[in-house]
């Protein structure tokens, strides 16, 4: 999508701000002993509360409301039984349409009692998000989001998942520039322009470089111990600066 006028704007951010919040409610709520199901309908109902309807569903016909990816498992988590335990990590994306406008945001919780190794993770993964915010600017080559993303994860011994990356977004969930990688790609040559709607969304892992489809055909997932985390903005790219509807 590219913004053409202040309309357009404004529709923006009212569902990016709907979906910001939603994801914080679900964050908030989370407790050990819920099952991700439990969770998933807390972020369905906030959604229709104001109007939304779940992108994933409308989209994919997505079998939850929010995507829920608990611990190894790292995007696309399909809400069920699975219980929360203390420890646990878990990736909460949260993307909607509201009056045909569509935003995408995500974040990635620890369930109390934090390892110090997940706490650097996640910090570091939230560092990569805004070093990549502040370099886009019309003009510039889509590619120096995936420079300041893999540079930022590589100076903190972390890796890149690959074949997970940021999107356009706006009048679809997922639509052009395509896939933006996480990672610097030299041949890249598209770029950014004035008004373009985009997601930047880095997942940074203590290993990993690739997440594996599994057997419910939905989620993505590493090896089993490793740990990856993610965060993710809407934005539009202006003149003046990157403008985040999903803070």
């Amino acid at each position: 999508m590219t913004i053409e006028t202040e309309e357009q704007l404004e529709m923006l951010r009212r569902v990016g701000g709907v979906v910001a919040a939603v994801c914080r409610l679900m964050g908030s709520r989370l407790e050990p002993g819920m099952t991700t199901r439990e969770l998933d309908e807390i972020g369905r109902a906030a959604l229709e509360q104001e109007g939304c309807r779940s992108a994933p569903v409308l989209m994919y016909n997505f079998p939850g409301a929010t995507c829920i990816s608990v611990n190894h498992a790292v995007a696309h988590g399909i809400p069920d039984d699975t219980r929360i335990r203390p420890g646990d990590m878990v990736n909460i994306d949260v993307s909607a349409e509201r009056d045909g406008i569509f935003a995408d945001t995500g974040a990635s919780f620890i369930v109390p009692p934090a390892r110090p190794e997940q706490e650097r993770l996640c910090q570091t993964t939230r560092k990569a998000l805004n070093r990549a915010v502040q370099v886009v600017q019309p003009g510039r080559r889509l590619n120096t989001i995936g420079r300041a993303i893999e540079r930022t994860a590589r100076a903190h011994g972390y890796t890149v998942i690959r074949n997970l990356g940021s999107h356009g977004v706006g009048n679809s969930l997922h639509e052009a520039p395509g896939f933006i990688p996480s990672y610097y790609e030299p041949g890249d040559r598209r770029m950014l322009t004035e008004g373009m709607v985009i997601t930047i969304e880095p997942f940074l892992s203590t290993g990993a470089d690739f997440a594996e489809e599994m057997d419910d055909g939905w989620t993505l997932a590493t090896d089993e111990g490793v740990l990856t985390a993610q965060y993710e903005h809407t934005l539009v790219i202006t003149k003046r600066g990157p403008i985040v509807v999903t803070v």
